[in-house]
């Protein structure tokens, strides 16, 4: 993540650490950004992400963030450096939250895969229910509340004025969503997955017509967004799978997270220290989030349950991704042995989820 929380984990090296390149990079922005390195770079991996592998850089005297893609093969349209350096750049001139872009590099001989480099914001993402347990219900409620306003928000941005009116198909999003998560499944498998032909299957089926149509975030959720100290957000982060499409795949996510936690959260083997942030006492209900939404957005939720299902299935498919890599070596880092183990629940939750929101 962006920020550097006190709390957070973090591996500082003196040499290079995996992944990334010193050398390579401090020669790569010699030539990009002359001057703009006081000193020796030195470089820290920040976990708790299971995607992008995300670095703080320090020349001692500046600090900056390092995004690149994960080790080994990934799908060729996941974690494109570049689509999400340019729509965060786009949204700086917005209401919308964001870190300045600082340089974008699309040279895969420097690193073996492209990368960007931004300033580094001062915010917490806050992941764990006890985070928001210590700030007392009140802060908690508000914090939720603004993490729905700035969603809002994001969905009133028109890509056009942005400059993002080509970033994306909007036309047909829904239907390659369920194709592209599909594809995602299969090339992942390791396993056998009841129910997951089935989702796919009633999905296709009910693929919307018509669909909204604005900015989508891909995995917006409060510890993708550093919340300042004075409780509002300063940066909306990660836009690895920003795109155009429809904006209520990104609400329809935000709750598949929330719903997730819940379940889990009532199993006898889940430890409480664990307990996702959306747990905290006074986070807002599904319930309130949708409808706060709703009023902000001016949108309407009519047949949201499709939009549920195809979040439960794009998290499986994200799920089963990262089990896949850990599987065959390709993380760094710790916090993967588990990764998958709530991929059944996922689909389960997607046919209910279906079946419950018309």
């Amino acid at each position: 993540m962006t920020n550097i929380a006190e709390d957070q984990d973090i591996s500082t090296h003196t040499v290079s650490p995996t992944g990334l390149d010193l050398d390579r990079v401090t020669d790569w922005l010699a030539k990009e950004l002359p001057g703009v390195v006081a000193g020796e770079l030195s470089a820290s991996l920040i976990t708790g992400g299971k995607s992008n592998l995300t670095y703080e850089l320090t020349d001692g005297v500046q600090q900056w963030i390092l995004r690149r893609p994960p080790l080994g093969t990934i799908m060729a349209t996941a974690h494109d450096m570049r689509r999400e350096y340019k729509m965060a750049d786009a949204l700086s001139t917005t209401n919308v939250p964001v870190a300045k872009m600082v340089a974008y590099c699309g040279d895969k001989d420097v690193l073996g895969a492209d990368f960007y480099i931004m300033e580094r914001i001062e915010g917490v993402p806050y992941r764990y229910a006890d985070e928001l347990k210590a700030l007392g219900e009140d802060r908690t409620r508000a914090i939720g509340t603004e993490l729905v306003s700035t969603l809002a928000k994001l969905h009133s941005v028109d890509p056009a004025q942005a400059g993002l009116g080509d970033f994306g198909r909007p036309e047909g999003f829904l239907g390659r969503q369920v194709k592209r998560w599909k594809t995602q499944l299969d090339a992942s498998f390791t396993r056998e997955l009841p129910g997951a032909d089935e989702l796919y299957e009633k999905l296709v089926a009910a693929v919307p017509e018509k669909s909204a149509s604005g900015i989508v975030h891909g995995d917006f959720r409060l510890d993708n967004v550093l919340m300042g100290a004075d409780d509002l957000p300063a940066a909306v982060i990660d836009w690895e799978m920003a795109t155009l499409g429809d904006p209520l795949l990104d609400l329809a996510l935000m709750l598949t997270y929330q719903r997730r936690a819940k379940i889990v959260a009532g199993r006898e083997t889940t430890d409480p220290a664990t307990y996702d942030v959306t747990l905290a006492p006074g986070y807002p209900s599904a319930e309130e989030i949708m409808a706060q939404y709703e009023a902000e957005s001016g949108r309407s939720l009519d047949g949201f349950g499709f939009h549920l299902g195809l979040a439960c299935f794009k998290l499986a498919g994200i799920s089963e991704g990262v089990r896949f890599r850990h599987i065959n070596r390709q993380t760094v880092g710790e916090g993967f042995e588990d990764s998958g183990s709530t991929v059944p629940l996922l689909l389960e939750l997607g046919l209910e989820s279906m079946k419950e929101y018309k």
